[in-house]
């Protein structure tokens, strides 16, 4: 059996420095950047439906946070400045983010370098009908 998933005590968003600072009842605390947020939120419209259908995020460096709703017990769903807001953040996925933010943080700067695209690019415009559930 897994063990339960740590469950937050503490959630704080710091608007001026763009971080989410979650405690868990772990005792882990981690600030989770809106842009790492941003960039890998769980939604369709950026993961896609499958492997291999993300979409790379760009231009993200300076998105806020301009509301965070709580999901039931288990997740909260932000909108971002850029008008994102269709990711629901469940607190095993904010926690792998904080754990796991140096590697992620790696894989997107090499996935940047890869399709040599800069971290700062505005992203390009949508092609109609991407997502039917849109």
């Amino acid at each position: 059996m897994s063990s339960p998933t740590p469950q937050p005590t503490e959630l704080t968003l710091h608007q001026a420095s763009r971080v989410l600072e979650i405690g868990f009842d772990d005792g882990a605390v981690f600030r989770i950047p809106f842009e790492l947020m941003r960039v890998y939120s769980p939604s369709a419209e950026v993961q896609g439906h499958g492997p291999g259908q993300e979409t790379l995020q760009t231009g993200k460096r300076e998105v806020g946070i301009d509301k965070l709703e709580m999901v039931g017990h288990y997740a909260v769903q932000p909108t971002f400045t850029d008008g994102h807001d269709t990711g629901i953040f469940a607190w095993g996925y904010l926690y792998k983010l904080g754990a796991e933010q140096a590697e992620l943080w790696r894989r997107y700067e090499q996935r940047l370098a890869d399709a040599g695209v800069d971290r700062d690019a505005p992203m390009p415009a949508k092609a109609g009908g991407a997502c039917a559930s849109h």
